[in-house]
């Protein structure tokens, strides 16, 4: 969601973090198969990503306790280097749709803005710590890479 647009359910967030690496690094970290499984909770060899509009992304994200979750999704709108949004497939045959807006602040560091609306409290709840595991892990990868 953009900062000037509303959120009628109340339930949206954006997280934002800045990576010390330059922007075509976080950019394959969030798009090719290799980097995202290093840093993305998935189970090797789990993750196909077709990053181009309406291409499809599947994964099999491992919690630390051992389950197993299958995501899947595609890719709504994709801006090089810019701007992924990208739906989520859930249960019933419904979407969440989940932005991320990269920009470079130069000096080989990148803003990283994740941003969603989410139907319900619990929802945005879950969302929101999993999207922030998320950033937390793709921030000390592309640091290291």
């Amino acid at each position: 969601m953009n900062a000037n647009e509303t959120d009628p359910t109340g339930h949206a967030y954006t997280l934002t973090a800045e990576a010390d690496a330059p922007i075509a690094a976080v950019w394959r970290a969030w798009t090719e198969k290799g980097p995202y499984e290093a840093w993305s909770y998935s189970k090797p060899g789990s993750v196909e990503l077709d990053p181009t509009p309406n291409g499809r992304y599947t994964a099999t994200v491992l919690t630390p306790d051992g389950q197993e979750f299958p995501i899947t999704g595609r890719y709504i709108e994709v801006v090089e280097h810019e701007l992924l949004v990208m739906g989520m497939d859930t249960p019933g045959g419904g979407e969440e749709v989940m932005r991320l807006d990269l920009a470079d602040l130069g000096d080989g560091r990148t803003r990283l803005t994740l941003s969603q609306t989410c139907a319900t409290k619990e929802e945005h709840d879950m969302a929101k710590e999993g999207s922030q595991m998320l950033l937390d892990s793709c921030i000390a990868h592309v640091a290291k890479a």
